[in-house]
């Protein structure tokens, strides 16, 4: 029989990535499968690299940055090295929706020209190559969003004036910056999945473990920046979709809270839903490359730019107190005090994660910071909130949005269809519920004061991201863990801590379930297939706390790092 004729495009748009690959960069003999090669980060990406595309490619943002503002390096060099690094990542793991190589060379090359005659860099970004999930749109580069549907259109439409020229703010911002754009990333179609799979590239699998998931929805970032093809990128997240393919590829990534980076011109699902809002956050190997990306946009004043921003510039004095009372705690005098939530009553961690949370717990108490357990307002309650509010339209958009082209729609979804919309009625009670939930939290963390011995409440929370180090295909089934975050509008950074050991990260015998659902994630759990993958966690601060979440993260991450 004939294949539908949605599998065919999306067959099409699959080979016209792989066709932009130059024929150099592409990889003639077969791929060892899965199963005979888990890892195809570090020496077996490098192989195929010369020395000096390594040196550049594995050096972080801020290292990068460095070298192209002062000239020791040119644009040219470093666009080059990734595009290389990219299409070798993505020929592994499938990465990539959109390449455009070609525009990126010459876009580095007047860089380099601006720099000979000028004798200065364009910006603070200036000749760095940053990725982006492929919610932006990119003047002469689709935006599919992984709907086939979507493929030679503007977000469905197929004469609509934008196509092909409309930039989304994100991008008109970066490039002042002196940004080089190369590549979009692959997400799953809606976004709403903690696995990235589409009809177009199929699945997305983690480049440390490929019998893993990268995460989703910003997974195609996660699996980039993880196999270095990419020095920072960003991402988007609702529901934990920067977090989890963070946290998922051993990265740093930040949910900044809703307001503070540029949404604007960004495609999305379900847009115009406001009880949980969208935002945009960056990726990368290092905190300060989250910094230096986070304070890069801040500096173009997005808020002229995007009615939904507030006018909140990078607070360098926050970030210094930060650190001086990180001085003074390891100095002797406690002056930090940090939440623990080992879990959250109705899923409990895998053993990475658990492992993970006591080497974090044990490295803050060495240092001498106080910490005390988290028994906040009901994550059951929680959970019931963000579950609504992500189905207010009934699955209305996920349903027009595979119509167009009559594909079928990925098991991975959590969006289920209803026979009905809720009322706008109905939708300002959620909100109402909503505020009302985010008050009794609020209260409570203010009052962890009387607990801290510090004068004030706790200065961040640590928490799993997910129960799991990555998540085998058809897995993920839970997101409470990181739905939290975005319901009550908080900072939050994931953090490396450690990696999956099938020796050592085993299921205690006999052990308690918290409920159904966690006896079946639980089930889950296979030491085997699990091995290699990344474990880490997330700091999470309360709302506009960006400054002071970003410093205790790097100083988190890098105490971790010397005790694993």
């Amino acid at each position: 029989m004939t294949a539908p004729s949605w599998k065919l495009a999306g067959e099409a748009k699959r080979q016209s990535i792989l066709d932009a690959i130059p024929p150099k960069w592409r990889i003639q003999d077969p791929i060892p499968p899965a199963a005979d090669l888990r890892d195809v980060t570090g020496a077996y990406i490098q192989q195929f690299l010369t020395p000096h595309e390594v040196e550049i490619t594995e050096t972080d943002a801020m290292g990068i940055v460095e070298q192209t503002t002062s000239g020791k390096w040119k644009a040219l060099e470093v666009t080059e090295a990734f595009c290389h690094r990219a299409a070798l990542a993505h020929q592994f793991v499938s990465c990539l929706h959109e390449v455009f190589f070609d525009a990126a060379i010459e876009d580095a090359k007047r860089q380099d020209a601006y720099f000979a005659e000028h004798q200065r860099p364009i910006g603070p970004l200036h000749g760095l190559p940053v990725s982006l999930k492929d919610q932006f749109h990119v003047k002469g580069v689709e935006t599919t969003m992984g709907y086939v549907g979507w493929i030679g259109t503007f977000q469905g439409k197929k004469d609509d004036p934008r196509k092909g020229v409309f930039e989304s703010e994100l991008v008109r911002e970066l490039r002042n910056l002196g940004a080089v754009l190369y590549c979009k990333t692959s997400v799953p179609a809606t976004l709403m999945s903690g696995e990235t799979v589409n009809n177009i590239i199929t699945y997305t699998t983690n480049p440390k473990n490929r019998l893993l998931s990268c995460g989703g929805s910003s997974g195609g970032e996660g699996a980039l920046i993880a196999l270095k093809g990419s020095p920072g990128g960003f991402g988007t997240d609702i529901g934990g979709s920067i977090r989890i393919p963070a946290v998922f590829n051993g990265l740093y990534g930040i949910r900044p809270s809703a307001g503070r980076m540029p949404y604007e011109g960004a495609a999305n699902s379900m847009d115009g839903q406001n009880t949980i809002l969208s935002v945009i956050g960056p990726l990368g190997t290092t905190a300060r490359s989250l910094k230096l990306l986070f304070k890069a946009v801040l500096s173009q004043q997005p808020w002229y730019h995007d009615p939904l921003v507030v006018e909140l510039p990078w607070r360098d004095e926050i970030e210094q107190e930060t650190r001086a009372l990180i001085e003074q705690s390891t100095a002797g005098s406690p002056k930090l005090a940090f939440a623990v939530m080992r879990h959250d009553g109705i899923v409990q961690p895998h053993p990475p994660i658990a492992r993970a949370l006591s080497l974090v717990e044990q490295t803050l108490r060495d240092l001498g910071h106080q910490i005390i357990d988290w028994t906040p307002p009901s994550p059951v309650i929680a959970g019931d909130l963000a579950n609504r509010a992500f189905h207010l339209d009934g699955g209305a958009d996920k349903r027009q949005q595979f119509e167009l082209s009559g594909e079928d729609a990925p098991a991975q979804i959590i969006i289920e269809d209803s026979p009905s919309q809720r009322t706008a009625s109905e939708i300002a009670a959620l909100n109402v519920e909503k505020r009302e939930f985010q008050k009794l939290y609020m209260e409570y963390w203010n009052k962890t004061v009387e607990q801290t011995g510090t004068g004030r409440p706790v200065d961040g929370l640590i928490s799993p991201c997910a129960p799991h180090a990555a998540v085998l295909p058809y897995k993920y089934r839970y997101v409470g863990y990181s739905s939290l975050v975005n319901l009550l509008d908080y900072t939050s950074v994931v953090f490396p801590v450690t990696h999956a050991d099938q020796t050592v990260d085993v299921l205690p015998p006999g052990a308690e379930f918290l409920s159904s659902l966690d006896r079946t994630v639980q089930g889950d759990y296979d030491a085997a297939a699990y091995d290699g993958a990344p474990a880490g966690l997330q700091l999470i601060g309360r709302r506009f706390q960006e400054e002071k979440m970003l410093t205790l993260a790097e100083h988190i991450g890098e105490q971790v790092k010397l005790r694993v």
